[in-house]
């Protein structure tokens, strides 16, 4: 009896002296695996979000950019114009403003934008007005080219002198 007692309290010695290090071993692993784990996928940012980053800001003609009707310079009546872009990711659509236009401009003084089809190239501007104008833009670092057709409507003030292709080249503003 004295001999299964004895074997009975070296078993409980040797558990206490391996459980210690065996739980430690594992809860070291569990820390470990959540240690390696990344984000989970819902906080990647979506490419409409890269690309509002890109736009968001404001934008001069300023002197290294340009505009034009047609094959004709504008950059005279556009040299104060500026455009800026505002927006909150996941919004349904976004803000601009614009200013040092002249007179006749295919540009209202201020509405939305929202992103086209391919999120890296196409704009809606006023979507869902009678002013909705789809248009093409390309963000290289600081500059930023926009390109659409203008064929009237939003605006009575505008007329026929200003109908026509577009294309903005315009220089972010730090």
């Amino acid at each position: 009896m004295l001999f299964v007692k004895f074997e009975q309290l070296l078993m409980n010695f040797n558990m206490k002296f391996y459980l210690k290090p065996i739980l430690s071993v594992f809860a070291l692993a569990i820390l470990l695996g959540y240690a390696g784990c990344g984000p989970d996928g819902g906080d990647e940012t979506s490419e409409e979000e890269v690309q509002l980053g890109k736009l968001s800001g404001t934008w001069k003609v300023g002197a290294n950019g340009d505009v034009k009707l047609g094959a004709v310079s504008k950059k005279g009546e556009y040299s104060d114009f500026t455009l800026i872009l505002t927006g909150t990711p996941g919004a349904t659509s976004y803000g601009y403003t614009t200013s040092g236009r002249p007179p006749l401009s295919p540009w209202p003084a201020a509405g939305t934008w929202n992103f086209g089809t391919d999120v890296t190239k196409d704009a809606v501007r006023d979507k869902g007005t009678n002013g909705q104008l789809e248009m093409n833009y390309i963000v290289n670092g600081d500059n930023l080219e926009i390109s659409f057709n203008y064929q009237g409507g939003g605006e009575p003030a505008r007329t026929s002198e200003v109908k026509g292709s577009w294309v903005f080249n315009l220089t972010k503003q730090q």
